[in-house]
């Protein structure tokens, strides 16, 4: 009867520190969430020419296969504004970005 009751409270504990574990763990991958960079971080990796804005043969990555939407006033070019205007990506629940 001791062994039977010892075994059921060594269970709780157990569950008790998978559910601890499970909790923290989600809490961590919120904060390891990606923002999207800046205008001046795009700025600093891609635009070739100096010029402040990005054309579409300097862009590389998602930003490219929207330029298109993002180019509002479609002069071919990306400008600071343009880009905080721009619609901003839908995540999926896994936090990545959808298409």
């Amino acid at each position: 009867m001791k062994r039977d009751k010892f075994r059921m409270a060594l269970l709780i504990v157990a569950i008790a520190l998978f559910m601890t574990n499970n909790a923290f763990g989600q809490s961590d991958d919120k904060q390891k969430r990606r923002e999207p960079p800046t205008f001046k971080q795009l700025l600093e990796k891609m635009d070739a020419n100096e010029d402040g804005k990005l054309s579409k043969k300097e862009i590389k990555g998602p930003l490219k296969e929207h330029f298109d939407e993002v180019d509002a006033n479609e002069d071919g070019f990306i400008t600071e504004e343009e880009l905080k205007k721009a619609p901003k990506p839908k995540r999926r629940k896994d936090g990545k970005e959808r298409d």
